[in-house]
């Protein structure tokens, strides 16, 4: 009988990168709040590890299952970090993914310092309490101007290191081979596989 794992995001984006990545775990049927319909968890918390412990626990707790969730922002050194946990909302609230990409290279206009970095945390949590939790990183860089057709959020502004290609200029499959998302989704792969089959914990 296979173990039921919520995906605590109602981004399609973020639920398609998951899946590609940790589907292939036997024993886990993955739920969407399109199979099991749960409450919008405010990311009222101050780091990237507070917002996906809060929506990982809300969730499991509300539909009594255990609950993925996961947080990234993207950390520009020439911003002193910005924007952070801040990064979905970087141009303000109910602003989309260009308006936020258009700030991000306003702010850097005639800087040359263009260092960033990618950082995912992610986290299972379990109805009785238990959770783990993962990071992952992914240095690279910020483009001029906007690049390529796939990813989303600042994927077209971002140049992982050893690279000229933005994440929006790579296929979906590649990008996931070496993306942020992926390292921390890997760092819990192991807590999943417990699930399964909790002598292997």
């Amino acid at each position: 009988m296979a173990v039921k794992v919520v995906l605590a995001t109602k981004n399609p984006h973020k639920i398609e990168e998951i899946l590609a990545i940790l589907g292939d775990i036997p024993g886990i049927e993955w739920l969407t709040f399109r199979d099991i319909p749960f409450s919008d968890v405010e990311e009222a918390g101050e780091t990237l590890e507070e917002n996906a412990l809060l929506k990982a626990t809300a969730v499991a707790r509300e539909t009594g299952l255990p609950a993925l969730a996961e947080d990234t922002g993207l950390e520009v050194e020439a911003l002193g970090g910005a924007p952070g946990v801040r990064s979905a909302r970087f141009a303000g609230e109910n602003k989309d993914y260009r308006a936020n990409n258009e700030r991000l290279l306003e702010l850097l206009r005639g800087v040359e310092d263009r260092r960033a970095r990618f950082r995912t945390v992610a986290v299972l949590a379990l109805p009785d309490g238990r959770t783990w939790m993962a990071e992952g990183v992914l240095e690279g860089r910020i483009a001029d101007s906007p690049r390529g057709e796939h990813g989303f959020g600042y994927d077209p502004l971002f140049i992982p290191e050893g690279e000229t290609r933005t994440l929006a200029e790579m296929p979906p499959e590649e990008k996931n081979r070496i993306s942020h998302r992926r390292r921390a989704l890997e760092g819990i792969r192991p807590a999943l596989k417990g699930l399964v089959s909790p002598a292997e914990a």
